[in-house]
């Protein structure tokens, strides 16, 4: 990257981009702060795409989701057992891939480790909008909880799919080594996760049309029209349609007015803060949209993260999504009058 503050995952080496110093120091002092601070046990999982040397920094766990190709059951390992590039390219020559929840019984092992080792543990769960895994680890950790009484244990809804969860966690372990308690901590996520933006757009219909999201023949007509989505996620971290353009660049391009309208930076008080840029194999249109993003005012300093679309996530958008996550403002603030009643009837 021609920026000095991009971090580029160790899985994409192919892009010709450099692990820059400055942005591994800063994910390194997060990681030694928080194996000095031990007072949370912070968990996270594989459906937070996380670039693999910031989640070794940061010293968090995280449990790997599994999915399923023609040659059998596989655990996502962050790119350590297939590069993303095999992965989607097999996916370009038809392999099928699938997914499932996590088990009670894998979240159980893990959270049973945690309470012999005794410190609270907050863990960051992929979000309920998109997967029920977070139901089996609230089941887990009930249990747990009645075997080991006064164990702090917690199970949060990130509510942030893919890497707008890892922007999450990097605050949550900078938050933790700063003094927060367990609890604390929860009620900070809880709050924060409402603060991280995220827009992508795919290259094609055809994996959504195939997990049964649209139907087969809005993705044929799609690809014949050159129609590209550009898409976000609610405050229920489930999937939002925000518009449909002609031509890939187009959808970058709305992408890159998305983010002009919500980050805040150091009108925030926030330049500090990282942005990720992911993608599911399609390393020239990242390249190209942390380009762009570069030269918007205050931004040609900030960390950005890259790093590739996990086989979970990659299973459901396919080979090509591109996606730009960011702190910005609040998006309970975009929500409709009538929306907002409902989140107060419902206590939220």
């Amino acid at each position: 990257m021609s920026s000095s503050q991009d971090l580029t995952a160790q899985s994409a080496p192919d892009t010709g981009a450099s692990t820059n110093a400055q942005a591994s120091q800063e994910a390194a002092r997060l990681g030694r702060a928080y194996h000095a601070c031990g007072n949370v046990n912070i968990i996270v999982d594989s459906c937070a795409d996380f670039a693999p040397e910031v989640a070794q920094a940061l010293g968090v766990e995280v449990i790997g989701f599994p999915f399923v190709m023609e040659d059998g059951e596989h655990t996502d390992d962050l790119w350590r057992s297939m590069s993303a590039h095999e992965f989607y390219d097999r996916m370009r020559a038809g392999d099928r891939v699938t997914t499932s929840a996590v088990t009670p019984g894998h979240y159980l092992e893990v959270f049973e480790r945690a309470a012999a080792e005794g410190t609270p543990t907050v863990y960051l769960a992929f979000t309920r909008g998109l997967s029920s895994s977070v139901d089996a680890a609230r089941q887990a950790a009930e249990m747990v909880r009645s075997a080991h009484p006064g164990f702090e244990l917690y199970v949060v809804d990130n509510l942030c799919p893919s890497a707008a969860a890892e922007l999450l966690a990097i605050e949550a372990v900078r938050q933790a080594s700063r003094g927060l308690t367990a609890a604390e901590l929860v009620a900070w996520a809880e709050e924060a996760r409402y603060y991280i933006h995220g827009y992508f757009t795919l290259e094609s219909f055809d994996a959504l049309a195939r997990g049964g999201r649209i139907p087969p023949a809005a993705a044929t007509v799609g690809g014949k029209l050159d129609i590209k989505p550009e898409l976000s996620y609610d405050t229920n971290g489930a999937l939002t349609l925000r518009g449909m353009c002609r031509g890939r660049r187009k959808a970058l391009r709305a992408i890159l007015a998305d983010f002009k309208e919500n980050y805040l930076g150091a009108e925030g008080g926030d330049d500090h803060l990282p942005m990720a840029i992911v993608s599911s194999d399609a390393e020239k249109d990242a390249r190209w949209l942390a380009d762009q993003v570069r030269k918007e005012p205050g931004c040609s300093d900030v960390p950005i993260i890259h790093s590739s679309v996990s086989p979970v996530i990659g299973a459901h958008v396919g080979p090509g999504m591109v996606a730009l996550l960011f702190w910005g403002k609040d998006r309970r603030e975009a929500l409709s009058f009538t929306d907002r009643i409902a989140r107060r009837v419902r206590g939220q």
